[in-house]
């Protein structure tokens, strides 16, 4: 283990920065003769567009245009690309996306027209006299109302009955065989709440462009530069070098940063349009009701058991709410995640049914976990009600099912195969941490003081860091300094540290001596961006193969300098020695020697450079447990929660500290969707959590301090070990939070509560169960 490397807990590098405020995020950047742009969005869930009146737009102080769906329609431009669709399904509809509405608007929020003035206030005061006609039209908004017979069809004759695509997954006849051998049948029914990204920074946009090289730049906040190059080529139907992407420091993005958004598209148009800068930046009341929301899906699930409590097959029917369109990978979450639904158990047989449908909200694309969540909490709050139902202890149910280590490989029914994890070591070491065995006498303590007391826990597994390939260039300097190129985007997640101790483990040089380029597509030829947990695993992997390379030529030189042969150099914390012997040479000297051709062997090129690749052969698998203890107060529902517990396994750990981070991250969003958040609409389509008055993300004061305890098992796929661990705590803390809380419940009979548990819901649910007792 270097000093700087692998499994040091070194503090970020790029926080100086940041908490010094020199960060460069999009707002912070401006050019000369630079536009504004403002966007008129609509106020209408469902209506159609009868006329646009922008003469007195167009004429206000400073305006320079005043652009509608008939202008976006005369200069070609396409519509947001849909960048993900289920296969092995029914062809589904993915209904054309347009930059701005033109007959027919489907969401509030939808953008309508657009503004380009000499300064931002001008642009949104001459916004505000753009007269629309309206005529209103009916909404389908909730997934129930938009699925029930008659409901209004926001895509009528190509959508029947709202449905955008019908996916299944698994063995429906292995499954039917297991229920009807089945002793057993436990049914659920869950809401998989609704949530606003709430990224601290709000979305924005600068679009240059050059009249000479006729190319196109685009600043902007992304996970995904170069999957957004892509899209940009597909609407102005042009070859991908006509665009330059540039991203600076990125304030948040959980997903909603992944795919295309219309403002990217149209401010670079607007600057070949005017031949000058044109800006855009978001405000938080236009991001409630513009940016893709997350989650938002209610699903039926049944579990088959035999007279043991041996899980035989679960059978899953789900709907998922798309919005309105499909964003660019909208259909991803309620697909492409479902395999984990097996969880760590053993069940034989499993089928799931996923129905995307259209509404009129939002579109809806991934959020941290993109479905691993969404699975892992119906899987959890299932088994905690069959223990209730079959009257089993809720952990032994867990254990008898449990996949041991021994089992390993061991393959799923929905395919996947889990190549490490001691899932039951996890639990037991979880279960030691919080004294559950001393729970009740917690609870006893807390009914003096008349609260209800709970505790809870979630297992889970994800896969991670498969179906990507990411590649890298490492590039040395003659003073020895290493600079790394990845496509891979950070956007709070500390990348420049955990790529200097990569690269500090891997050539043995000081950790401030490596610079971290990423976020510029001309610099680098290519990348996936950030998502799915696989920035560390497939990026980190990569270095490796490009480190070799590096280590390789090094060799040759060192071998040169020292007059011996390549393969007698040994190579061990920045140092070149020959096998056996105190002949050494330095990274340093040797860095120097390898840009001057004198000193290097007869036709070997001058510098010091390497590039990998890495295909992963499997998916990574971090897993753990989450276990949650809660105390409420009857008399007005309020929800505190006491303690919360992470055992982790996440492979070879790179950083402590970030690895931390992270997990209180997702634990905190988690909790944040279990107990606080909820992205509502009223009947007509309008959006009822505006502003952080109504949308309730979680206070410092509410999250409690969380415990870790790692259990890590390395990789098999990974050359590093690496497993990934930027979801796992949105993944684990739902079901262990709202297990928790209904164990704080069971004196009411009440056995299930949906997300959020907010006090008004507990407190109407126990008011309710309470009453119910009374009239028996």
């Amino acid at each position: 283990m270097h000093k700087f490397g692998i499994g040091q807990p070194m503090r970020r590098k790029e926080d100086l920065r940041l908490l010094t405020g020199r960060g460069r995020y999009v707002d912070d950047l401006s050019f000369p003769n630079q536009l504004h742009a403002s966007f008129l969005r609509s106020p209408h869930a469902h209506a159609r567009i009868v006329d646009i009146d922008i003469e007195k737009a167009a004429s206000a102080p400073g305006v320079c245009a005043v652009y509608t769906a008939t202008d976006i329609g005369r200069a070609g431009l396409g519509p947001l690309p849909v960048s993900f669709m289920p296969e092995n399904a029914p062809p589904g509809y993915a209904p054309t996306f347009p930059l701005l509405a033109g007959n027919v608007t489907r969401y509030v929020g939808e953008s309508i027209a657009m503004v380009i003035a000499d300064s931002e206030t001008q642009a949104l005061l001459a916004q505000d006299s753009i007269q629309v006609t309206y005529e209103p039209l009916a909404t389908s908004v909730g997934l129930a109302e938009a699925a029930s017979d008659g409901a209004p069809e926001l895509w009528p004759g190509k959508a029947p009955f709202n449905v955008g695509f019908l996916w299944e997954g698994g063995d429906m006849a292995a499954v039917v065989t297991a229920f009807r051998e089945a002793e057993h049948l436990v049914e659920i029914d869950v809401i998989n709440n609704r949530v606003a990204n709430a990224s601290i920074e709000c979305r924005g946009a600068i679009g240059l462009h050059d009249q000479t090289s006729k190319r196109s730049t685009l600043y902007t906040a992304s996970q995904m530069p170069h999957p957004l190059r892509k899209d940009l080529a597909a609407i102005f139907d042009e070859p991908e070098k006509n665009f330059q992407i540039l991203i600076g420091d990125v304030g948040g993005g959980f997903g909603s940063k992944n795919s295309m958004y219309v403002e990217q598209a149209l401010v670079l148009w607007a600057a070949r349009m005017l031949g000058r800068p044109v800006k855009w930046i978001g405000n938080r009341s236009d991001a409630f009701i513009t940016d893709y929301h997350g989650r938002d899906n209610a699903t039926h699930a049944e579990l088959a058991l035999d007279k043991s409590g041996n899980f035989l097959g679960l059978l899953v029917d789900e709907t998922a709410n798309l919005g309105a369109y499909i964003s660019g990978r909208g259909a991803m979450s309620p697909v492409n995640n479902q395999p984990a639904l097996a969880g760590t158990y053993k069940t034989p047989a499993i089928h799931v049914r996923v129905r995307g449908m259209f509404t009129n909200t939002v579109p809806t694309d991934v959020y941290r976990g993109a479905g691993r969540p969404e699975a892992i909490y119906l899987l959890e709050r299932l088994i905690d009600k069959a223990a209730d139902q079959l009257n089993i202890d809720r952990v032994e149910l867990r254990r008898k099912n449990i996949i041991p280590p021994n089992a390993l490989p061991y393959k799923t029914p929905l395919g996947l195969t889990y190549d490490s994890g001691e899932f039951e070591k996890n639990l037991d070491e979880g279960l030691s941490q919080i004294d559950w065995q001393g729970f009740e006498s917690r609870r006893v303590e807390s009914a003096t003081r008349g609260r209800k007391r709970g505790i809870g826990l979630a297992n889970y597994v994800e896969r991670c860091g498969h179906g990507v390939t990411q590649d890298v260039e490492l590039k040395v300097s003659s003073d020895g300094r290493v600079t790394v190129l990845i496509g891979t985007m950070s956007n709070g997640q500390g990348h420049e540290t955990a790529y200097a101790q990569i690269t500090s483990e891997l050539l043995g040089v000081d950790f401030e001596n490596v610079e971290v380029i990423q976020g510029n597509t001309d610099l680098i030829a290519n990348g996936k961006g950030t998502g799915g947990s696989w920035s560390i695993p497939v990026g980190g992997a990569a270095m490796s193969a490009a480190a070799n390379v590096i280590i390789d030529k090094a060799k040759t030189i060192a071998g040169h300098m020292l007059e011996a042969a390549s393969v007698d150099i040994e190579f061990s914390e920045g140092s070149f020695t020959v096998a056996g012997t105190d002949r050494t040479v330095s990274w340093n000297s040797l860095a120097a020697n390898a840009f001057d051709p004198i000193q290097l062997p007869k036709g070997m090129k001058p510098g010091l450079d390497g590039t990998g690749e890495f295909v992963p052969t499997n998916h990574t698998f971090p897993n753990g447990c989450h276990l949650c203890e809660v105390e409420l107060d009857p008399a007005t529902g309020t929800l505190h929660i006491l303690r919360y517990l992470v055992v982790h396994d996440f492979g070879v750990v790179l950083n402590p500290l970030l690895l931390e981070g992270q997990i209180h991250g997702g634990v905190a969003q988690g909790l944040g969707q279990a107990a606080f958040e909820d992205a509502c609409y009223d009947k007509t389509g309008q959006f009822n959590a505006g502003s952080f008055l109504d949308y309730n993300i979680p206070r410092a004061s509410q999250i409690p301090s969380i415990e870790f305890i790692s259990n890590p098992t390395p990789c098999p796929a990974n050359p590093l070990g690496f497993k990934g661990c930027g979801e796992a705590g949105a993944a684990g803390a739902p079901p262990a939070l709202v297990n928790a809380a209904v164990d704080a419940l069971k004196d009411y009979g009440i056995n299930h509560i949906d997300m959020p548990l907010t006090s008004e819901k507990i407190w109407l649910r126990i008011k309710s169960a309470t009453q119910t007792k009374t009239c028996v």
